[in-house]
């Protein structure tokens, strides 16, 4: 079952076997929040200086490929490192700048996840809110968005 222990080792797994070289500078928690129709994940800074990345509810679902979620935390942590919501200074000024995220999600071995998570947005995602009554303006919405932020 995905629950918030299933997430948390998914993604402690991930960092220790992708991004080891990543010094955890604080508290990072990950949870299961919001069903957002065009946001697979989100990182913020909390109040007592944690980091918390979210993954979309949504995804809990079975039918959601595993490597969805991996990639959703890995992107999410590839802010953390580049400074965004964590305690590494800020590389960047913008947090997509130049396609940074997908660069350095290709070094360290996610380039046939992005490859396979095009193909399923567009053919699984889309289908998945439709059955869920989300309507023809935001599945329009969605096939123009970006998934990460």
């Amino acid at each position: 079952m995905r629950d918030e222990e299933w997430l948390a080792t998914l993604f402690h797994d991930m960092w220790e076997s992708k991004f080891p070289d990543v010094k955890k500078r604080n508290n990072v928690i990950v949870r299961w929040r919001g069903k957002g129709q065009n946001k697979f994940g989100h990182i913020r800074r909390l109040k007592n200086k944690d980091t918390e990345i979210s993954v979309n509810s949504l995804f809990k679902e079975e039918s959601v490929p595993e490597y969805i979620i991996e990639l959703t935390l890995a992107h999410e942590l590839v802010h953390y490192m580049h400074g965004f919501h964590s305690p590494y200074p800020k590389q960047f000024k913008h947090p997509h700048q130049g396609g940074v995220v997908n660069t350095e999600l290709k070094k360290r071995g996610y380039g046939g996840y992005l490859v396979k998570e095009k193909l399923w947005f567009k053919e699984e995602w889309l289908k998945n809110f439709q059955k869920k009554g989300e309507g023809k303006v935001i599945v329009r919405q969605l096939r123009n968005s970006l998934r990460f932020f």
